[in-house]
């Protein structure tokens, strides 16, 4: 009898000892977004799985069913397509064509810009080319003499201009060549940075790397130094560099054992801040604003009408307040991934324009002034990387080419520039006027019966379809034939530059127009009686299954 209530009472203790950790890891589980970009392991497992299969011949036109006449108009639009880039990019097709073995990066995008079984096709047939010899205003220029409006960005490098960037290095270069590449000893031009980043971020020291992925891993190894705690928070879909800790799904082969992947704008995400001890920061990009729990929307995922996006700055800014107050409680680092929308928004970035501030900033591109550059900016006992009273115990961090010279001086023209009456005025009317022209844009796709919309965060833009058709992706391609260059990612991300004039936008306008009614034209629109996104992605996971057991 004792021996049983012995045994009885121990199981309970031990069972009451576990209650608190069971109730912390069910409120990280709820914590997490039900996509599978919330669950980063099994979402790397799910792609292990997934089947490679390829649409072919007449299947390449018909994944949706439709009747002979539509696919014999998708069969001639595509055949017309394919001759214009043919005439239209020779040299450009042949340049890639060379490179492409011999440039992995070449190999990836090319592959995955539209979905992987429509891939092979458009890839032997739509070829344009990646060798471009120069850019003016807010136009490049391909090695064929093709000119296009910019809607690529750079990659978000491009605020404000490609002229503007021309001069930032032109005018940085003369004043270092004296000093050539002279690396660890510092340019005077550095100490200026340092103060007018200081100035610009509220924050009182800086370091300088080569990349923003470097940036960002820099700040979360700081942040876990100080605090001593292990974990990060990143939140579910957002984009950090491809450094493994904030990459923990697809893309990364190593799972990442401290990184919570959380939902952005979510009161459980609130609580799990609140309850756990383990947490040294959390990750904000602020272009998440635009699409909150969703990856980066990309062509390559373009399977469906599904893809959306909506911006509510008031609604956002609430959620990074709420944010702040419970880091500043619990002594968590807050993070702000500055590195693709700093200087954009405003020129004190996303701290500006929300109205909240960081522990931590880091940004690069832009800054650079046309050159590669990464930087952490933070408050003085977060940035420091040694403890006085532990010799031994220390954060490293180096870079050869960290604070290169030509970077430095690039970056401090490009950082005298935007204070200049010129930059400002430019930062007081940006949002109204893209604002403005995304609205614009849309009333004329509405007036058209076009259905596809564009959703904005400031000049940053992303395409969204009213249809549920898996064509959505060959727009891009459209685009393209009209003069408007894309990044790899196609519709998904257009970044202006702050420089487009109104007769400039008003011709962009005019093209995309254009591109969407040869589109639906072309019949990549038609869809049967009662499509709908889902019944499209049910149809594809058969697809899937089939090409499954074929493979076995």
């Amino acid at each position: 009898m004792n021996e049983t209530y012995y045994l009885y009472v121990a199981g309970s203790a031990a069972l009451l000892a576990l209650l608190p950790r069971m109730r912390q890891r069910l409120a990280l589980s709820r914590a997490k977004h039900r996509s599978l970009a919330g669950h980063s392991k099994l979402s790397r497992r799910v792609a292990r799985l997934l089947p490679y299969y390829e649409l072919e011949g007449e299947r390449f036109f018909r994944a949706d069913d439709a009747p002979d006449d539509v696919v014999e108009r998708r069969k001639r639009a595509f055949d017309t397509l394919a001759a214009l880039y043919r005439e239209r990019y020779p040299k450009g097709r042949a340049l890639t064509a060379d490179a492409a073995p011999a440039v992995s990066d070449l190999q990836f995008t090319s592959s995955y810009r539209v979905p992987f079984p429509f891939s092979r096709q458009v890839r032997e047939h739509l070829k344009a080319g990646v060798f471009f010899e120069s850019s003016a205003g807010v136009t490049v220029t391909d090695v064929d003499g093709n000119t296009y409006y910019d809607l690529a960005g750079s990659y978000g490098v491009n605020v404000f201009g490609y002229d503007f960037y021309k001069r930032c290095m032109a005018e940085g270069d003369a004043q270092v060549a004296d000093l050539g590449p002279v690396l660890g000893q510092y340019h005077p031009l550095l100490a200026d940075n340092v103060k007018r980043l200081c100035a610009i971020s509220g924050m009182d020291e800086v370091s300088f790397h080569m990349s923003g992925t470097e940036a960002v891993m820099q700040a979360v190894r700081l942040a876990r130094y100080h605090t001593r705690r292990t974990h990060l928070v990143r939140f579910c879909g957002a984009y950090h560099g491809w450094w493994g800790d904030v990459q923990p799904g697809v893309g990364n082969p190593v799972a990442a054992e401290h990184t919570y992947t959380l939902q952005e704008m979510s009161d459980l995400t609130l609580a799990v801040l609140r309850s756990r001890k383990d947490i040294a920061c959390v990750l904000v990009n602020p272009l998440q604003a635009l699409h909150p729990n969703a990856s980066a929307p990309g062509d390559s995922s373009l399977v469906d009408g599904g893809r959306r996006a909506h911006f509510d700055r008031q609604a956002y800014t609430a959620w990074l307040q709420q944010l702040r107050q419970v880091c500043s409680e619990r002594g968590i680092v807050l993070i702000f991934d500055e590195v693709f929308l700093g200087f954009r928004l405003a020129m004190g970035g996303a701290q500006e324009y929300f109205g909240v501030g960081a522990d931590m900033v880091t940004y690069g591109k832009t800054l650079g002034g046309g050159y590669p550059v990464g930087v952490v900016c933070g408050r003085r006992e977060l940035m420091k990387r040694f403890r006085d009273d532990r010799p031994a115990d220390i954060c490293f961090a180096r870079g050869t080419f960290n604070s290169h010279p030509r970077v430095m001086a690039a970056m401090n023209v490009f950082l005298r520039a935007i204070e200049g009456e010129a930059v400002q005025a430019i930062y007081r009317e940006a949002d109204a006027r893209w604002n403005a022209r995304a609205t614009q844009l849309n009333a004329r796709l509405a007036a058209a019966h076009l259905p596809v919309r564009v959703v904005n965060l400031h000049s940053v833009w992303t395409v969204v379809y009213e249809v549920p058709s898996r064509y959505n992706w060959m727009l891009q391609y459209y685009l393209r034939a009209e003069g408007l260059l894309l990044s790899w990612v196609g519709t998904g991300r257009f970044i202006f530059s702050l420089d487009y004039s109104e007769q400039d936008f008003a011709e962009v306008a005019d093209r995309f127009i254009r591109a969407a009614q040869a589109m639906e034209r072309a019949g990549w629109w038609w869809t049967p009686p009662l499509a709908s996104n889902k019944g499209i992605k049910r149809r594809i996971l058969a697809e899937m299954v089939q090409a499954w057991r074929k493979a076995r």
